[in-house]
């Protein structure tokens, strides 16, 4: 019988998928403009000598029965038989540029059905496996993943590491034999380990190189892979992970992977980010109000769990007149709240600390001009609470095992109809009767013997905190959402469906953040990442910087401060006031423009830029995260702007570039674009480029260029 071919076509990527017994993707890559759905025979393998005698397909699922020796799609069993599913494709359906291909064992008593789904706008490929029992008697899932071929040039592997105040750090590893592997299993999408990665052929870069850029949607514990097996076939798998005996499947059952989102890219790594930041633009980031995102004051590093409404009032109108748009009062506002030690659970307003109520400090802020926001951690509970003594059983753990807290708290079980009743009836209690626009939602803990009534619930966890958002979202559609996790530990797609924002670290450090947020610009725009202009002593690190290097850093971003502005000094506060206007005066750039990462010679320089849809403007930031490597610091070459445009290119603002002088600098003599108004073609700027000032180490400077 021969295979029917189904193809998947977008402007940048096709996917082309053969359909005979088995289902198996044959081609993912750049666009086709001249297939044939015949030219598939070119890719039929040989079979090896001393193998099984038949070709075996990295299929979809990727079955272990059919002698593919790698790691399969699915494992699990019933009750010790049916371990081996072979899945016979039955039929597949293809609507534009969706394909639904439906597979069954029919022994096994197992059907598997993958939805692939290429974006015609952005290119990103979406693509997940359902799992469905067809037999009366259970069957235990222990592992159920999504798998992709790779071709064999793809031998190198970009990921990331982390942990609290230090997230979003990249490595590589090259990829000859065995398997790569990052797991998570600490019940968020951790700080650790974040469900993304990147594969090329060695050597790919910010703007060179073909890359497949991959990432899980999914908020919970998660497994990452690529193997290579002995023939040197690639395959990548990405799944969500389960604990023993959290998944069983009663008859007509379903179990369905979290989505893949998937990008390909012959243009490097910024080609990947483009395709990313696109595809979340169109189909998932949702703002409450069609409006530019607002300057956010957070109280947290100004006044901590000091609340006094008086004092907040005071810290209200100085923020106001820096410019602020939304003031939101962090942890400390409900009862028995004094330190993180208590009050977790108890959500209801602190009498003493506000005896009047929160409405008399909202409508404060609302008269300066400024939106609200309010700081919870719904899913959070401290021993000691009234909550805590009054429903100890309502925790998420083992029963008769003593869990260890973690900052002074422990987890509740979602999957408790109360709790979850409780949840939304004190969130609904706080929306309903404060007008609140914005909630900041923290979860400070990572999930130790997550079990309910007695089983592994992990996953039934993360799947009840998005049905919780869910309801919320549902009841109070004008509130925005960020999703805050000890700074970025829940950073994904699928949580990015129901909030509209991430805090992106809690380390405030310019110097760290520079890194940081890199890092989470692969795969999410700059109009969801939290970027904030802390104290010039940062609190995480007690690093100091100057305002030019904290406020040209949290530009990139959805710009905010942390602070108590009354007492910072007057040229702090016009320093504040500054960045803000500044980031007000080109946020529409930066928060609808393609964001680039510019490969630099010296990895001491980091650049970072947008470049307006139109390309009729710019903006880049040349940040010196240490001592240059040479005596001079070479040449920023500027990607994005149309080859036969001339752009007038100036610095930005007044930056304090040292020159030679009493004591001594790095350089003499500046470029003369710094100090000459130039205009420039495209096609000149992105070969040849502009000379870079020296820069002293942890400072950085703003370039502009506007189409003549």
């Amino acid at each position: 019988m021969k295979p029917t071919i189904f193809r998947l076509e977008s402007p940048l990527t096709d996917v082309v998928i053969r359909c005979d017994n088995t289902a198996e993707i044959i081609y993912w890559g750049a666009h086709l403009d001249y297939f044939c759905a015949d030219n598939f025979t070119s890719l039929q393998r040989p079979v090896a000598n001393s193998r099984v005698d038949v070709d075996v397909p990295i299929s979809l699922a990727a079955e272990n029965g059919r002698g593919l020796f790698s790691v399969p799609g699915l494992e699990g069993h019933r009750s010790g038989i049916d371990a081996f599913p072979i899945f016979e494709f039955k039929h597949a359906e293809q609507q534009q540029q969706k394909l639904i291909i439906t597979a069954e064992d029919n022994i096994a008593g197992l059907r598997f059905v993958t939805e692939v789904i290429l974006s015609t706008s952005s290119s990103v490929l979406q693509i997940r496996n359902t799992l469905t029992n067809l037999k009366s008697t259970p069957w235990q899932v222990n592992r159920l993943a999504m798998t992709l071929p790779l071709p064999t040039r793809a031998n190198e592997v970009m990921a990331f590491h982390g942990r609290w105040a230090k997230e979003f750090q990249s490595h590589r590893t090259l990829l000859a034999h065995g398997a790569f592997v990052q797991e998570n299993r600490r019940g968020r999408t951790s700080h650790e380990y974040f469900p993304g990665m990147m594969i090329g052929p060695q050597g790919f870069s910010e703007q060179h190189g073909e890359v497949w850029g991959f990432h899980l949607g999914w908020s919970g514990n998660h497994r990452l892979r690529t193997d290579i097996k002995s023939d040197g076939r690639r395959q990548v798998q990405l799944e969500a992970l389960y604990f023993a005996g959290e998944i069983e499947l009663k008859q007509h059952e379903s179990l369905t992977t979290p989505w893949v989102y998937a990008a390909y890219s012959t243009t490097g790594l910024n080609g990947m980010s483009h395709q990313f930041h696109q595809f979340l633009r169109d189909e998932i980031i949702r703002f409450p109000h069609i409006q530019q995102r607002p300057v956010h004051l957070n109280t947290w590093e100004g006044i901590y769990f000091n609340h006094n409404p008086e004092y907040i009032k005071k810290m209200a109108t100085a923020a106001a007149k820096l410019g602020v748009e939304r003031f939101i009062i962090d942890d400390g506002w409900f009862k028995h709240r004094h330190d993180d030690h208590a009050g977790l659970g108890d959500w209801y307003l602190d009498q003493e600390k506000y005896p009047d109520g929160l409405t008399p400090v909202i409508d404060h802020v609302k008269d300066a001009g400024m939106q609200f926001g309010i700081w919870v951690e719904p899913e959070m509970i401290n021993p000691d609470s009234d909550l805590f003594r009054a429903h100890p059983n309502w925790l998420l753990g083992q029963v008769g095992y003593q869990q260890p807290t973690g900052r002074f708290q422990y987890v509740l079980d979602l999957s408790n109809p109360d709790v979850f009743h409780y949840l939304f009836e004190r969130m609904s209690w706080l929306l309903e009767n404060h007008q609140i626009d914005y909630v900041k939602w923290d979860m400070n803990r990572e999930l130790v013997q997550p079990a309910h009534l007695g089983q592994a619930a992990a996953d039934r966890q993360t799947h009840q905190v998005y049905r919780l958002f869910d309801q919320l979202n549902a009841a109070f559609p004008q509130v925005e959402f960020e999703s805050c996790a000890s700074g970025g530990g829940r950073i994904d797609f699928e949580i990015l469906k129901r909030t509209h924002r991430f805090w992106a670290s809690d380390n405030n450090d310019a110097l760290e953040r520079q890194t940081i947020q890199k890092g989470m610009s692969y795969f999410f725009p700059l109009e969801v990442m939290g970027a904030h202009i802390g104290n010039r002593i940062c609190h995480a690190t007690g690093r100091q910087h100057t305002i030019e290097f904290r406020g040209l850093t949290a530009l990139l971003g959805h710009m905010g401060i942390e602070l108590d502005p009354i007492i910072a000094d007057e040229a702090e506060r016009q320093g504040y006031a500054k960045y803000i206007q500044l980031h007000q005066s080109i946020r529409e750039l930066i928060h609808n423009g393609n964001f680039w990462r510019v490969d630099m010679d010296d990895d001491t320089t980091q650049v970072q830029g947008v470049v307006s849809q139109d390309q009729q403007q710019a903006i880049f930031v040349i940040s010196q995260l240490a001592m240059p490597r040479y005596a001079l610091s070479g040449q920023l070459r500027i990607p994005g702007l149309q080859p036969s445009a001339c752009y007038r290119v100036k610095l930005m603002g007044e930056p304090d570039i040292q020159i030679v002088g009493q004591g001594g600098h790095t350089m003499r003599v500046l470029p003369h674009w710094v100090t000459q108004l130039s205009e420039y073609q495209g096609e000149w700027l992105a070969n040849a480029g502009l000379e870079l000032p020296i820069l002293d180490p942890e400072t950085a400077i703003l370039i502009k260029i506007e189409k003549i």
